[in-house]
C-alpha cells in the first residue's frame, strides 16, 4: 500500500506546474469556443442581412474594400477588378458561370481587349441586373488606351514623302470621282473602298458595260453605303449588245440576263426573227417591266 502511496505522490512545487498548466489550457480552450461562437453569430447575420436583400462591404486589410450581396438566388462578392487580367478564381468569385470565364479567356486569347466598361457589358449572357452591380468595380488599365492618348495622332504627311499608290490621300466630304471613268487607283481615293472594293467596282462595271447610274453599286453585296456619295456618273457611254447577233451563252454573261430571259430571247429570234424593240420582249413573262427598264441603256438591235 505504501508503495502505491509513493507512485502517485505529487510535491507541492510539481503540483503548482501542474495547475498552472491546467489553467493555461482550460483559458485557451474557452477562448477558442467564445470566439468562434461569435465568428459563427457574425456568419449568421451576415448571411441573414443579405437574404434579406442587403448588400454587406467589408474594407481588407490593404484598404480593398469587398462587398457582399445576393443575385440571382447566389452571394456573390464584389471587388475591384480589371476584366483584361483577371483570373479564373476571381471571376468565379465574382459570380461568373464557368462558360462565360471561358468565353472572357477566348475573347482575350485572339487579341480582344476591353478599353471602356460598356465593353465588358457586351459579355454574352451578362444580365443588366448583373453588369450595373459589377460596372462600379471594373477597373481598366491604362495600358490598354489608344497609343494616340500617348503619343499624339498619326502625322499628316506631305505629297512628296509619302507613297500616294499604297496609301492614297482620301476625299474630302463633298468632294466626288466619276464612277464610270475612274480607274482603281482614283477609286481608293473615296473613303471606306480599299484595292479589294475597287477590284469589284471596276470588275462588276466591265460586266455590265460601264456603269450608267451610281445605284448600280447598290447590286454589288455588301457594297459600303457611306461611299456612295462620293460617287457621280458624267456622260455615260456603255458599251451595248446586239441581241440579235449574240449566243446564248454570250447573252447569259450579263449581269441583267439570266438564263432564262437568254433563252427567250434565243426563241423569239428563232420563232419571230430578229428582235427591233425591247417593247417585243416586255410581252414575255420572263421580262417584267423593270427588267425592260435597266436593260434599255445596254441593248441594239
Amino acid at each position: 500500500m505504501k508503495f502505491f502511496r509513493n507512485l502517485f505522490f505529487i510535491g507541492a512545487n510539481d503540483r503548482k506546474v501542474y495547475i498552472f498548466l491546467l489553467t493555461v489550457a482550460l483559458l485557451g480552450i474557452g477562448g477558442a469556443l467564445l470566439l468562434d461562437q461569435q465568428q459563427m453569430t457574425t456568419k449568421m447575420t451576415t448571411a441573414d442581412s443579405i437574404s434579406n436583400g442587403h448588400t454587406q462591404t467589408f474594407r481588407t486589410a490593404n484598404g480593398t474594400q469587398v462587398s457582399y450581396m445576393q443575385l440571382d438566388g447566389r452571394t456573390v462578392e464584389r471587388f475591384p477588378f480589371d476584366p483584361n487580367t483577371a483570373d479564373s478564381a476571381q471571376l468565379s468569385r465574382l459570380g461568373f458561370a464557368p462558360w462565360q470565364i471561358r468565353n472572357i479567356y477566348k475573347y482575350r486569347s485572339k487579341g480582344g481587349v476591353y478599353r471602356h466598361a460598356e465593353d465588358f457589358g457586351r459579355l454574352y449572357g451578362m444580365t443588366v441586373e448583373q453588369y450595373r452591380s459589377l460596372e462600379p468595380y471594373i477597373r481598366i488599365n491604362g495600358d490598354y488606351r489608344p497609343a494616340t492618348a500617348v503619343v499624339g495622332e498619326r502625322p499628316v504627311y506631305d505629297s512628296y514623302d509619302r507613297d500616294t499608290l499604297l496609301y492614297p490621300i482620301k476625299l474630302k466630304p463633298g468632294e466626288h470621282i466619276v464612277l464610270n471613268t475612274a480607274d482603281t487607283t482614283t477609286l481608293k481615293k473615296v473613303p471606306g473602298i480599299g484595292s479589294g472594293w475597287a477590284r469589284m467596282i471596276t470588275a462588276y462595271g466591265k460586266k455590265l458595260g460601264g456603269y450608267v447610274a451610281v445605284e448600280q453599286l447598290r447590286e454589288i453585296e455588301g457594297f459600303p453605303e457611306d461611299a456612295l456619295a462620293y460617287f457621280v456618273v458624267s456622260n455615260p457611254q456603255p458599251e451595248r449588245m446586239n441581241l440579235n447577233e449574240l449566243t446564248l451563252g454570250q447573252l447569259r454573261q450579263h449581269p441583267y440576263l439570266n438564263y432564262y430571259q437568254a433563252r427567250a430571247i434565243i426563241d423569239y429570234r428563232r420563232l419571230k426573227g430578229n428582235i427591233q424593240s425591247l417593247d417585243q420582249l416586255s410581252l414575255l413573262n420572263d421580262f417584267p417591266p423593270h427588267a425592260i427598264e435597266r436593260l434599255k441603256p445596254y441593248v441594239r438591235f
